[in-house]
């Protein structure tokens, strides 16, 4: 039974991440609806339905209809929202950067953008998701995880934490080797798939099979309705505003560093005694390499 990644609507830093993980269930028009409503900020407790919609070009039953699909009750929940949204320090975190940007407005753009990364995924976290997550990895015999480029390198960066107290993983950024490593799973193992856009195929398809042949799934992905989520047992959702520049994918990183790495203490928690003594054996093992 698959574990949701969504969060809480209630509080006003998710709803822009909670609408961002909804554009890629949207159609070209929607998502085209979805866009040039978020780039509004001018909207207020007065602008009725008819402005939003001629701003777009569209009816009123379609700006409804995006509303709806974007996880609102309809047009003046979904107005509230953006309200709530748009006067949250979460939001005002982020600017575009620009050409003429001196050095130090470019540090504090990008640190801010960060920021709001994290914050925002903190607010759309599922615990309850979070916690099957780590109990899967600590009860597993085998733990495979997948991811292709940027992903990847994130797997690795949480292969290697996992290593220091003992929990050996394998990280696997090929597709063809993926497929052998799903092959080979089985109960009690667990596959642990990045991917930002959940639509890479040749994670899907090695967690497809992993998933076949009876293995734990988990995916750390920006899209909560994306391919990928809705196939795995559970999934961790990271989100993060575009940036024409650093691009998505860089700002979402920060947030999925940061969830990897909860997720790590989650899992040493479990076992804090084998994790203490074999984190000290590993430090140990790694100071000898050292010049003095």
């Amino acid at each position: 039974m698959r574990v949701e990644g969504g969060g809480n609507m209630a509080d006003a830093r998710a709803v822009g991440a909670q609408i961002r993980m909804r554009l890629p269930s949207l159609t070209p028009l929607e998502g085209k609806v979805a866009a040039d409503i978020l780039a509004r900020k001018d909207i207020d407790a007065a602008t009725p339905l008819r402005d939003v919609a001629q701003g777009s070009g569209v009816s009123e039953a379609m700006v409804v209809k995006v509303a709806k699909k974007l996880g609102f009750a309809g047009f003046r929940d979904f107005r509230q929202g953006l309200i709530a949204y748009y006067s949250s320090d979460t939001a005002a975190l982020h600017s575009e950067i620009g050409p003429a940007d001196t050095a130090g407005e470019i540090v504090q753009k990008v640190f801010r953008t960060a920021m709001q990364a994290l914050e925002e995924t903190f607010a759309i976290l599922d615990l309850a998701a979070f916690e099957r997550a780590a109990d899967f990895l600590h009860r597993a015999r085998v733990r495979d995880f997948y991811g292709l480029g940027g992903s990847a390198q994130i797997a690795r960066d949480v292969s290697h934490k996992f290593l220091r107290i003992g929990i050996r993983t394998q990280v696997f950024d090929d597709a063809h080797m993926m497929a052998m490593s799903a092959s080979l799973l089985g109960q009690g193992d667990v596959a642990l798939a990045f991917s930002h856009s959940g639509t890479t195929s040749a994670v899907i398809d090695a967690v497809e099979l992993a998933r076949s042949n009876g293995a734990w799934t988990i995916a750390v992905t920006n899209y909560a309705d994306s391919p990928l989520a809705r196939m795995v047992d559970v999934v961790l959702c990271s989100t993060a505003q575009n940036n024409p520049l650093l691009g998505e994918n860089a700002t979402a990183r920060i947030a999925q560093l940061n969830l990897l790495d909860a997720l790590f203490v989650a899992v040493a928690q479990r076992d804090r005694a084998a994790a203490d003594a074999n984190l000290s054996r590993t430090m140990r093992a790694v100071q000898a390499k050292r010049k003095l």
